[in-house]
């Protein structure tokens, strides 16, 4: 410790009435000596339900190991981890982006009731990354945040293949373009083993974003799941924390504004996700930083678009570990001015020097320079308009066209959608809008991914844009707008939207139009709401009555007004 502060555990391990606690300690094996060091929380999310998870019991272990090394006694936890890849286009869906919440939950009630020092979160599927950093910031103790490291890409026919390959495929057999038997061979070839999905999907954009923003150990997110390296890697986060136990540095004393739009800018320029929208706002949020929506289009505006990655590109994340990882990235940001390398980190260092080593390999073609990026600008796009009053967003990494004007094709589920186009029912120029999938009214903001994956199987990616107040995969590619606010279950335009309306997507002038034949409808949210996939309870319905707007991160802290403002 710094020696200005008495250790929080001290309420929990000394004096006489302690006694009963030390106790309970001692049957775990905890002595003298242990008491006597600071007390580290290691949150895992570990869980047999998904590979992104999997392995992290043996990464906490080495954690625990660096822990230790470094002087403190760590007491190791488990969380949730809901997988978006196996529950997605099914009721099960619902519960992905609420369980964020709940990690986070966890995480703090944790730390509140254990009184820990300081805490390492080891994550690994899209949600479990931002929920532990919430968590951990709401705790307002020395944190780090580790990520389990992403998948090895598949082999099938001679080509490195991601799960995104596997969704698509399933569009190809629907719309006849590929058979049951290689449908089959491509599914048992596209996950080797342990790891986040492996392309520039959430889980991977989320990981380079909290490097970048200093809640993570720089380099410590890029090895893949299975690489040697990583378990180095896990051992000096446990040191690292330690050092950050012994100078009281909590993320209150290093994280800023600029911290957070130095992670906004490395998933624009990395094609990232766009579920970094709604979770850099519920992280902004839990730290007391301002970040509103619009920030992350001005952002993209001026960030060049950097790394050739999956959807929309060639690699996948192990390749952009192989080329210099986010470090290189970060570092040729820094060199051209579009990110604040005076920035502080975990480790008490700033962000350029932690960055100043960066090795690129020669002859790489994963990472581009400033000089010739792929794109002038990065991926995210923030739209408003008479369809999305409070903002919409879009990725534009792997969009071809900028303008799109057609008829609504309106669908009040997802999988209403997905059933159209797999009868063949869509159209080339069609606007699919999705509605009653948002934050409240799925409940819980459903990925797209079926659909959208559909779609590209169907071939009509380029000739198609999908409009929806619920969100996508970062394995989602083409014209597809999600986070429509308001939603339609808190009265948003959305919801007024007749088949056949004519809605309008420019991406140059950031406009999202519709000319409505409907009728006006009610703007109140009064409770209780008419769910359409029937009557919710438990947590579910607890997340309904507390969830804000996407256009506010989705977040459940405090007295929300049914519009989702404080």
């Amino acid at each position: 410790m710094s020696g200005r502060e008495p250790m929080r555990s001290r309420v929990i391990l000394e004096g006489p009435s302690r006694a009963p606690a030390r106790a309970m300690l001692r049957a775990m094996g905890l002595d003298d000596e242990d008491f006597r060091r600071p007390l580290i929380g290691v949150a895992n999310t570990w869980a047999e339900t998904t590979p992104c998870n999997v392995h992290l019991r043996e990464l906490a272990d080495r954690v625990k190991r660096g822990i230790r090394e470094a002087g403190g006694t760590p007491l190791e936890f488990n969380t949730v981890v809901v997988s978006d890849g196996v529950t997605m286009g099914t009721p099960g869906m619902r519960a992905s982006l609420v369980s964020r919440e709940v990690v986070a939950d966890s995480v703090e009630l944790m730390a509140e009731a254990y009184r820990f020092d300081g805490m390492v979160a080891l994550s690994g599927c899209d949600k479990t990354i931002p929920g532990t950093v919430m968590g951990m910031l709401r705790a307002g103790i020395p944190c780090v945040m580790l990520y389990g490291g992403s998948i090895a890409p598949g082999r099938f026919q001679g080509r490195d293949v991601t799960i995104q390959d596997v969704f698509e495929a399933v569009g190809a057999a629907g719309a006849g373009r590929m058979g049951p038997e290689e449908l089959d061979e491509l599914e048992r070839a596209a996950c080797p083993g342990a790891g986040a999905c492996g392309g520039q999907f959430t889980a991977n954009t989320m990981a380079m974003a909290f490097e970048a923003m200093g809640i993570s150990v720089m380099g410590s997110a890029g090895p893949p799941a299975l690489h040697p390296r990583r378990r180095e890697a896990a051992r000096e986060v446990g040191r690292v924390l330690m050092d950050a136990v012994r100078a009281g540095r909590a993320p209150s004393s290093f994280l800023t504004r600029d911290s957070l739009l130095n992670a906004v800018a490395v998933v624009a320029a990395t094609g990232g996700s766009t579920n970094a929208v709604l979770h850099l706002l519920a992280v902004a949020r839990e730290a007391g930083i301002p970040l509103e929506l619009e920030d992350f289009d001005t952002v993209s505006r001026r960030t060049p678009l950097l790394a050739d990655l999956k959807p929309s590109g060639r690699f996948v994340a192990a390749d952009l570990y192989a080329a210099g990882g986010t470090a290189l990235v970060v570092r040729r940001l820094i060199e051209a001015g579009k990110m604040d390398g005076s920035q502080v980190t975990v480790t008490g260092r700033t962000l350029a020097e932690e960055t100043a080593g960066a090795v690129e390999t020669a002859g790489q073609t994963v990472i581009r320079s400033v000089d010739a990026p792929l794109k002038p600008d990065g991926g995210l796009v923030v739209l408003k308009g008479s369809l999305a009053p409070d903002g919409a967003v879009l990725k534009v990494s792997g969009a071809g066209k900028r303008l799109h004007r057609g008829p609504a094709r309106v669908f009040e589920c997802e999988e209403a959608a997905f059933a159209a186009i797999e009868r063949g029912a869509i159209r080339a120029g069609d606007v699919v809008v999705i509605r009653n999938e948002g934050p409240r009214g799925g409940p819980g903001m459903r990925e797209m991914l079926g659909v959208t994956a559909a779609l590209a199987g169907a071939g009509l990616l380029d000739d198609v844009a999908l409009v929806t107040d619920g969100r996508f995969s970062g394995a989602t590619r083409g014209l597809m707008v999600g986070h429509v606010a308001p939603e339609a279950a808190a009265g948003g335009p959305i919801g007024r939207l007749r088949e056949g309306d004519p809605v309008t997507i420019d991406v140059t002038e950031r406009r999202l139009e519709a000319e409505f034949s409907g009728t006006e409808v009610s703007s109140s949210s009064a409770l209780p709401l008419p769910v359409r996939n029937g009557p919710v309870r438990g947590v579910l319905d607890k997340y309904v009555r507390m969830v804000s707007s996407a256009a506010h991160g989705a977040v459940t802290i405090g007295a929300w007004d049914r519009g989702g403002r404080a």
